[in-house]
C-alpha cells in the first residue's frame, strides 16, 4: 500500500524558513514523481512544487521560485521542500503527493497525482 506522510509545517514570521520532509512507502521510489502541492482556505489546491525521482528535474511553480527548494533522498524515499522568505500568502496546509507527471512543460497538477499525505499546517505571520 502507497503510503506518504507530511511533516515540519508550523508557524513563523514573514521572512522566516521551514523544511518540510515527506516521508514515502510502499511503492518503488524511482518510478514516481514527488509534487508539494498547497491549499489555503477558501482556494483550490495549487501544485507548486515537484521532482522527477528518474532524472532528479524539478519544477517550481512562479509563486516560489526561487525562495524553496525541492530535494529527495532517495535511500530514506523522502522528499523535502525547504520553504525559505516565507510570507502571509503562503499560509495553507501543504500535501505531497505521488504522481506520474512532473516538469517544465506539464507543470505539477494535481491531476496527475493519485496519492496523498494527510497534510501539515503552514502559517505565516506578518
Amino acid at each position: 500500500e502507497i503510503h506518504l506522510v507530511e511533516s515540519g509545517g508550523g508557524s513563523v514570521q514573514t521572512g522566516g524558513s521551514l523544511r518540510l520532509t515527506c516521508t514515502a512507502s510502499g511503492f518503488t521510489f524511482d518510478d514516481w514523481h514527488i509534487g508539494w502541492f498547497r491549499q489555503a482556505p477558501g482556494k483550490e489546491r495549487e501544485g507548486i512544487s515537484c521532482i522527477r525521482e528518474s532524472d532528479g528535474v524539478t519544477y517550481f511553480a512562479d509563486s516560489v521560485k526561487g525562495r524553496f527548494i525541492i530535494s529527495s533522498d532517495n535511500a530514506k524515499n523522502t522528499v523535502y521542500l525547504q520553504m525559505n522568505r516565507l510570507e502571509p500568502e503562503d499560509t495553507a496546509v501543504y500535501y505531497c503527493a505521488a504522481g506520474v507527471a512532473c516538469g517544465p512543460r506539464v507543470g505539477v497538477r494535481v491531476s496527475n497525482y493519485d496519492h496523498w499525505g494527510p497534510g501539515t499546517q503552514v502559517t505565516v505571520s506578518s
